[in-house]
């Protein structure tokens, strides 16, 4: 079997599963190999039930005592509780939308329960607990269990079934040398799928990773060195030389640049006349002024007689940016349109018509601009919000459209600049490392699991006084694993504790039309607070929303929590984060209270980088980067220095027949 053989050869895949696998972005094997856990399990021994802590994740053995009881609440959910005893104590077991369990409850005898110890009232209580018995248990903890991402259609067993069938009959050629591997000190490509997916223990699971880890970067890097050769290539096609335009919207402003600012504008405009289109990154913390300095290049551009786009990751931010350029280009007679999904056959129409004409001379959208059916014919600059999302394929399509235009990238995820200036070997980086003096500093807290009451109340009571909040929890539901808290459940939570507050939810399953409802209900405050997964860090930008609750912070990397705060903060009113320390580690607790003091995105990205070191294969990988399916820039700094050298190393004839594997995508591709 071939690596880009269709998943429906594998025994067990017919059309239906491939329809659930298809929406994972599953559709061959390799493609399968490829889905990794994106966490392991492990099993710890039992303890007594008198010695459990709220916030953690625990293990009790015993029996059930009393009657199991079925609660049904006015909005139709299910709670479950039951009383579970051991010679040290008892303690309250609950489950949500699971009344099946009762019949099991009922009949079973000596049993372990698996769950996280969490607060109820004025006692303690194991929440969704697993259920298994002492002899399955006992073979559980001597193995890592692998936590695969899933759908509807999709169970744990079902994948680990299909993976290992896979990695059967699957070839898998190493495209490095014995000699190679052993210089580099990286593992056998076949035995690192094999281990990634069926651990053998941590040690060995962290060397699989690391070689995966490799080869990603390793292909990243070809890439961008690619897509930096052929620009350089490239004669600049579009040079906007004065920016009378610019100085207009500047003069407009009802404050002043900052220095950071129009150093970075400096370093654009020089660009923008350069001998070869611009290829330049704009980094800057949130709230630092990135957007102004895209309206500035824009009309610079827009000047000089040619067209731009600027591209969003969300069709909200779309609407947001569509009503802000407008607003800055009006009285410059500058037309600015708009062309997002959700819009109907003949605004879509319409819109591609006035781009094609050239009466719209700025177009706002999201990824969809670069659909063929887009015709820009005189695209002279591409701005990208949030690059992040718009990785080496999407730069490569730019050139491919042979009349290749300035690109300006812009990012608030703050990254440490030794390892920036091997991620974006290809681009020019401008930092605006200065915030506006008129900006409240958001006021954070470190809290434990205990204070989430109060918590509770803090946002009821800023909702009450017409502010909006966010809560964010690291898992979309139960299924996804026991250690944190899931947006599922947490929404059922709070809507019982506060019935009178309207409660959105959102996650990074959901379609992109519902997700899409979900943020602009939010946007136009039809919701007082939004339960979400970390699918908010970049695509909304609401004013009037002043608190966040992080829970589970401990799981999350420090410049995405950073990210995260940044979703509030954006209006005139004070603004709060509130992090929830799940766990009673003295490591985590250390690592979130830099954020009760740190507010520069990249010190704190620094200070991630030492705390957590390269080489923690368990951590937290950075949420919000899609970029990389396994490797994690901040966790595996290591592996990607290595990487670069590797690259750094090709000869020209490996360096060949290296770009021209990586950019086919195949399997076999890397030469080295």
């Amino acid at each position: 079997m071939k690596w880009n053989d269709p998943i429906t050869e594998l025994k067990g895949i017919g059309p239906k599963s491939a329809e659930a696998y298809r929406r994972l972005r599953i559709e061959t094997v390799g493609d399968l190999l490829s889905w990794f856990p994106k966490k392991y399990d492990t099993f710890e021994p039992e303890q007594p039930i008198d010695s459990v802590r709220e916030g953690r994740l625990v293990t009790v053995l015993g029996t059930f005592s009393g009657t199991p009881r079925v609660i049904t609440t006015g909005k139709g959910m299910t709670i479950l509780t039951a009383t579970f005893r051991d010679s040290t104590g008892a303690i309250l077991v609950k489950w949500f939308n699971a009344p099946f369990l009762r019949k099991q409850i009922t009949q079973a005898k000596y049993v372990l329960l698996r769950g996280k110890v969490s607060h109820d009232r004025s006692a303690l209580c194991l929440m969704q607990p697993e259920m298994y018995s002492p002899q399955r248990y006992r073979e559980m903890m001597k193995t890592l269990r692998p936590v695969y991402g899933l759908t509807a259609g999709l169970s744990k067993s079902a994948v680990g079934k299909a993976v290992a069938e896979a990695l059967r009959l699957c070839e898998i050629s190493d495209p490095m040398t014995p000699a190679m591997r052993r210089e580099l000190g990286l593992w056998n490509l076949r035995d690192a799928y094999e281990e990634v997916h069926f651990p053998k223990s941590e040690e060995t699971t962290k060397d699989a990773i690391r070689r995966l880890a490799f080869d990603e970067f390793f292909r990243f890097l070809v890439g961008i060195r690619s897509v930096k050769e052929q620009t350089e290539a490239i004669p600049n096609r579009y040079p906007a030389v004065t920016h009378a335009y610019a100085d207009r919207i500047i003069a407009s402003l009802s404050y002043e640049l900052t220095g950071a600012q129009k150093r970075c504008f400096s370093e654009i405009t020089e660009d923008l006349r350069g001998a070869s289109p611009m290829q330049r990154l704009l980094q800057g913390d949130v709230g630092s002024g990135k957007t102004v300095i895209a309206e500035l290049a824009l009309a610079t551009i827009v000047e000089a007689g040619h067209q731009g786009c600027l591209m969003v990751p969300t069709e909200v931010l779309a609407k947001q940016h569509f009503a802000e350029l407008t607003r800055r280009f009006e009285p410059l007679g500058i037309a600015v349109g708009l062309l997002t999904g959700s819009m109907s056959a003949g605004e879509k129409r319409a819109a591609r018509e006035s781009v094609a004409s050239g009466e719209t001379r700025i177009l706002v959208g999201t990824h969809a601009l670069f659909q063929q059916s887009v015709e820009i014919p005189d695209l002279g600059l591409v701005v990208v919000d949030e690059q992040h999302r718009f990785g080496v394929e999407q730069r490569a399509k730019l050139t491919e459209k042979g009349t290749m235009p300035h690109v300006l990238l812009m990012s608030a995820t703050p990254i440490p600049r030794t390892l920036a200036m091997m991620l974006y070997a290809d681009l020019d980086i401008s930092v605006l490392d200065e915030m506006p003096g008129d900006r409240l500093r958001i006021r954070t807290a470190v809290v434990d699991t205990s204070y989430r009451p109060k918590a509770w109340k803090f946002l009821a009571d800023h909702v009450r006084a017409g502010e909006q909040c966010y809560v964010i929890c690291p898992l979309i539901e139960e299924s996804d694993g026991l250690e944190a808290s899931n947006v599922t459940d947490y929404k059922e939570m709070l809507e019982e504790a506060l019935p009178d507050i309207r409660i959105g939810l959102l996650h990074g399953r959901m379609s992109a039309s519902s997700k899409n409802e979900v943020m602009e209900a939010f946007a136009d405050h039809q919701y007082d607070i939004l339960v979400s997964t970390t699918v908010i860090e970049v695509g909304i930008d609401v004013s009037n929303a002043t608190v966040i609750l992080i829970e589970d912070a401990e799981r999350f990397g420090l410049a995405t929590l950073h990210q995260l705060r940044g979703r509030v903060g954006r209006g005139s009113k004070q603004s709060y984060c509130i992090l929830v320390q799940g766990s009673d580690s003295d490591e985590a607790h250390e690592r979130l209270t830099v954020l009760q003091t740190a507010t520069d995105g990249f010190a704190i990205a620094e200070k991630d980088l030492s705390m957590r070191g390269p080489g923690d294969f368990f951590g937290i990988r950075q949420s919000g980067d899609n970029v990389f399916r396994i490797a994690d820039p901040i966790r595996d700094a290591e592996v990607l220095t290595l990487a670069k050298r590797t690259v750094d190393g090709l000869t020209p004839e490996q360096y060949r027949k290296a770009v021209k594997l990586c950019l086919a995508d195949k399997q076999e591709n890397v030469i080295y």
